[in-house]
């Protein structure tokens, strides 16, 4: 395998999705910070990577790949990683529950999206209306998420006993959470999953936390 590069933010969530997969892989990969508070994401050099301007990016097998659900389901399916189920109804229920945070909740958080919705606030109002914004919408994917898991399918994590494309998800969306502070301990099957998602090796080398550039 040639070197694969992996182009993320330290606190990026979708970033995050794509560390732990890349984690469950075993798969080394050469990491380049783009500083999306330095607005790095905006450079030419990114922006011919992805024309969006986001990250992740994934440089694997001579491919260059975008979007974070794509790039698991990539590795998932080239590595074996078994994060969806092989029956069709299964499958449909970890791709919801993983779309619910990922194509629902992430979006309208995403720094792009809420600094526009800032600008319709006076400068002295704009962080109490970030917070504000911020924990509504990521307590309303939460509760959305717990429903969803009020399921026979459920088990020690989203999907039966091993983690799937949603515990993937559910983990990075637990730790904006924690930064935000929307109120989620309220719900039992959210708390409990996450708790043991955060738990496996895999999950704790693709943190935040452990990955940080040094200042």
């Amino acid at each position: 395998m040639t070197e694969v590069v992996l182009y993320d933010y330290w606190r990026s969530t979708a970033s995050y999705r794509v560390r732990i997969a890349l984690e469950l892989a075993r798969i080394e990969c050469k990491t380049v910070s783009i500083d999306l508070l330095a607005g790095a994401q905006r450079d030419a050099a990114h922006l011919a990577r992805n024309p969006q301007g986001y990250v992740p990016v994934l440089e694997i097998d001579g491919l260059r790949l975008t979007q974070s659900l794509a790039i698991i389901e990539y590795l998932d399916e080239t590595q074996g990683l078994l994060l969806l189920p092989d029956d069709p109804a299964a499958r449909a229920r970890v791709r919801a529950l993983s779309q619910v945070i990922a194509a629902d909740t992430h979006p309208i958080c995403n720094p792009a999206v809420v600094g526009h919705v800032l600008t319709q606030f006076q400068p002295e109002d704009a962080e109490a209306a970030r917070i504000d914004w911020m924990r509504h919408f990521i307590r309303r994917g939460l509760v959305a998420f717990e429903a969803l898991l009020d399921d026979p399918a459920t088990g020690t994590f989203c999907h039966g006993e091993t983690p799937s494309l949603a515990d993937l998800c559910l983990v990075p969306q637990i730790y904006n959470a924690r930064r935000w502070g929307p109120k989620f301990d309220d719900l039992a099957r959210v708390t409990r999953i996450s708790a043991a998602a955060e738990a496996l090796p895999a999950f704790q080398r693709a943190a935040p936390e452990a990955v940080r550039p040094a200042d």
